[in-house]
């Protein structure tokens, strides 16, 4: 994880985590789909036919479309392959209910036209698969994009394929200012099939729609790379960079299937900048900055969980140097979700770090780091019977103050569990450490220093407190048990400002 072009992190790179989490397994290995280092030769075994497209007539000076030649020589078991140069594309390329098709660049460039010249849909460059009828085993590798030209940025790919998906090493460069679709569409139709989308980049992110010569014709603009309810089977994507796009950075609709985001980077796009739904996903290594809002957003959550049975978050870095959202959402349709061995810096305003909506089930939180420099919530965990939520060996620094939040974590859920907590909180205007308002609540050898009260129990019951210290800077007490409130078990505890019982 890194974070060399945003504010610094005031906590080191640690060793991450490996293995599974709440139940999901490994990251799926695509093994039988692409090796991790093809040469030539051996995917080119693969193919009935290999098409040197400059050899079949295509311009790679960049002067005449290439498309008409792609149309011509593009079929079942054939790979079309782009020798070094520049291929101007005017209009899609389409094929559907494929077997085996392949497009390799070496050194290869792509410049679409600009939206007023685009013939036809003004919306791709290649359609691979549809719906109703997608294909089977694609291969699209080896390209730039050049979209540097005033009014250009269209899909490059549009993928919907059963099974054999494999996107790698494309690069697209220039802003996506021509307010149509964004970079990448990718699904897999069937359950057991798999994809690979590994470093598809395009870091110069999009404009907002209105700022575009498409204004009026789209909501927002351009999300980089979207993933819809059609797909059904497993997509990881490997090693991704997004800039800032208006609509989202990626987004994954899809009800059910599988995604798996394996590093990468990803940075201040609307909505959220990864944001997830599905049967189950996994966000391993991926580092997410929110240091500029380029699209006048309402909300740039870093990541946001949507629905889904099961999610893993596992060493990832959040850098929230502009808040506009939370830097992780966890919303109403998510059942489980895990978060573990991660760094979260939140800047001066009033988004929180962690947020687990009212109806968002239950919640594991295990070594993470999270710096709050605004006043809002380290951890807010709404909702009172929807799941259980265990923190354990979190720990929570920075000078948050207390005018808008009093709190550093915020608990309003039955049955949750703390252990391990550190808790440093010396912001101005009351900043305090957790309060408590669900029903049995165990808080275990944890240790606070805050500026106000470090711990207050606020109308729970059957709240155990154990093996705790508990320092309030202020000096005004340890612990506070707010009138309303039912029985409180204290143990071993450290409180040298001593306990204000008010019931």
């Amino acid at each position: 994880m890194t974070s060399n072009d945003s504010r610094t992190m005031q906590f080191g790179r640690r060793s991450y985590l490996k293995g599974c989490v709440v139940g999901l397994g490994s990251t799926l290995s695509l093994a039988g789909v692409a090796g991790a280092a093809e040469g030539e030769e051996q995917y080119e075994q693969q193919y009935e036919t290999v098409v040197d497209v400059v050899e079949a007539g295509a311009d790679n000076g960049g002067d005449e479309s290439v498309t008409p030649v792609l149309r011509e020589h593009v079929g079942d078991n054939t790979l079309l392959k782009f020798p070094a140069g520049q291929y101007y594309m005017d209009e899609q390329l389409r094929l559907t209910g494929f077997e085996n098709v392949g497009f390799v660049g070496e050194n290869a460039t792509l410049i679409p036209a600009n939206y007023h010249e685009f013939d036809g849909p003004q919306y791709r460059l290649f359609r691979m698969g549809t719906s109703n009828t997608p294909g089977r085993d694609l291969r699209f590798a080896g390209f730039s994009v050049d979209q540097t030209a005033s009014d250009t940025g269209i899909r490059v790919l549009s993928a919907v394929v059963e099974d054999g998906l494999v996107v790698r090493n494309v690069f697209i460069h220039g802003i996506h200012d021509s307010g149509t679709w964004g970079p990448g569409w990718f699904d897999i139709t069937d359950s057991d099939g798999r994809g690979l989308v590994e470093r598809f980049c395009a870091a110069d992110g999009g404009l907002h729609v209105e700022d575009t010569p498409n204004a009026g014709n789209m909501w927002r603009g351009p999300t980089g790379i979207g993933v819809d309810p059609n797909h059904r089977g497993t997509l990881v994507f490997d090693s991704c960079v997004l800039g800032g796009f208006p609509g989202t950075g990626l987004y994954a609709s899809n009800e059910t299937g599988r995604i798996d985001v394996n590093g990468g980077r990803f940075r201040n796009s609307g909505t959220a900048s990864i944001r997830l739904g599905g049967a189950t996903g996994t966000i391993r290594d991926a580092t997410v900055v929110v240091d500029e809002n380029p699209h006048d957003s309402n909300g740039q959550h870093a990541i946001r969980l949507d629905h889904g049975d099961q999610f893993a978050l596992e060493g990832i870095s959040i850098d929230i140097d502009q808040p506009n959202g939370d830097a992780i959402r966890i919303m109403n349709g998510v059942d489980t979700t895990s978060i573990t061995n991660s760094e979260i810096s939140v800047a001066n305003g009033l988004n929180n770090g962690i947020r687990i909506d009212p109806e968002a089930g239950a919640t594991a939180i295990q070594d993470v780091d999270i710096e709050m420099d605004g006043s809002a919530n380290a951890v807010q965990i709404q909702g009172e019977d929807a799941g259980a939520v265990d923190l354990q060996d979190v720990r929570i620094t920075g000078d948050a103050d207390g005018s808008t939040m009093r709190h550093a974590i915020l608990c309003y859920r039955n049955d949750c569990r703390f252990d391990g907590l550190s808790v440093e909180q010396r912001g101005s205007n009351k900043r305090r450490g957790l309060e408590l308002r669900g029903d049995d609540a165990t808080v275990v050898n944890s240790e606070f220093e805050t500026t106000h009260t470090p711990i207050v129990v606020n109308g729970a019951d059957n709240v155990t407190v154990e093996n705790c210290y508990a320092d309030s800077v202020d000096d005004v007490s340890s612990l506070t048990i707010i009138g309303g409130s039912g029985s409180v078990s204290l143990a071993n505890n450290d409180f040298p400002d001593g306990v204000r019982d008010d019931r």
